[in-house]
């Protein structure tokens, strides 16, 4: 199943592979055998000390860059594409579109001309929530069947996702035997570059975030979520896309879980959206100016007002997958953040 007809082991490449979710990709293609080349900015992470696999080849560069691209694809039979800025705010809000839509352009253009067997193509669930859509109706969940345009969805980030997909679907339209996912907030241990979800459980585990605006999303272990890539490319329809999500729940019940698992103190204090509106209005104001990260990313706030609560069953029925309990991913989040000293208060974990 993972050799060609030459007999050598498959050749997948992913781009960003050296990021949370596909370090964790990389991991189980070299697990099964495959070779694996991975396109990246950075180097790979190597926080215990561990070398890159031997079946696994790390080159550097840029999804910008076609003549990079084009040599990376050579002899490869799937592409999982990855490589995103992933972040809800920068300092140039360009580099949103460049990266994330232009970027996967390239990647498109370039496996279309090196005419690879399959395409898994990873996109993002803030761009199926709809925030203009009637108030009643944002409370239902969120399925794969959502239809919307570009300006119902908030922010540079989530517009150049869009965007992204969009072109995503039109070469799958065209015949690239493509297939899309939608991963939703991941958590879990190695996330080195510290992506919004867990910026947002380190910030209660340290107590430097008082106070949270409650509302409703989707957790998914980075791990399992990684799994549900490779599970796309055994499995997916050509053209379908896939919400990789598990657990739905609301902010106020995840820092009971947090609480309930570290002992540790967490916020009580629920603050209004429109007092939330106004802090990340000023904070990004802020950010404009000294180019440091806002503590709450408007855009974040604006996907807060009304629920991002998803209907998962697709992937589960079609791709065969199946996540780990949420109390599990939550324990190995902590574990991994108070081992690489990022925690500032120290959990006792509950057994």
């Amino acid at each position: 199943m993972l050799g060609t007809e030459s007999g050598e082991a498959r050749l997948s490449l992913v781009t960003g592979g050296c990021g949370f979710m596909g370090r964790h990709l990389v991991s189980l293609l070299s697990a099964r055998g495959e070779r694996v080349r991975v396109l990246d900015l950075r180097d790979w992470p190597q926080p215990s000390g561990l070398p890159l696999p031997a079946n696994v080849e790390l080159r550097q560069g840029s999804i910008r860059d076609r003549a990079v691209l084009s040599r990376a694809m050579a002899g490869v039979e799937r592409v999982y594409h990855l490589a995103a800025n992933p972040n809800l705010w920068a300092a140039d809000p360009a580099t949103f579109h460049e990266v994330n839509y232009e970027g996967t352009c390239r990647v498109l253009d370039a496996a279309a001309e090196a005419k690879i067997a399959r395409f898994v193509y990873t996109s993002t669930e803030s761009i199926l929530k709809n925030i203009n859509a009637p108030r009643g109706s944002q409370n239902a969940l969120i399925d794969e069947n959502v239809r919307h345009s570009v300006n119902d969805v908030p922010g540079p980030y989530c517009r150049s996702k869009f965007r992204a997909e969009e072109a995503a679907q039109a070469a799958a339209n065209a015949g690239m035997p493509l297939v899309i996912v939608n991963p939703t907030m991941p958590i879990g241990p190695g996330d080195f570059l510290l992506t919004p979800p867990t910026k947002m459980i380190l910030g209660f585990l340290n107590g430097t975030t008082p106070a949270y605006l409650d509302c409703d999303f989707n957790l998914v272990d980075g791990r399992d979520a990684a799994l549900g890539h490779l599970l796309a490319a055994e499995h997916g329809r050509i053209g379908e896309r896939y919400i990789l999500g598990h657990e739905n729940l609301s902010l106020g019940r995840l820092l009971v879980e947090l609480q309930q698992l570290t002992g540790l103190a967490m916020p009580t204090h629920k603050v209004p959206y429109w007092l939330a509106y106004v802090s990340a209005l000023v904070s990004e104001g802020v950010a404009n100016v000294t180019k440091k990260p806002p503590m709450a990313p408007l855009t974040g706030v604006r996907l807060a007002r009304s629920s991002m609560a998803f209907d998962c069953s697709k992937a589960q029925r079609e791709l065969h997958w199946q996540c780990r309990p949420l109390g599990q991913s939550l324990r190995d989040t902590v574990l991994d953040l108070q081992q690489r000293g990022l925690l500032r208060r120290q959990p006792n974990l509950a057994a």
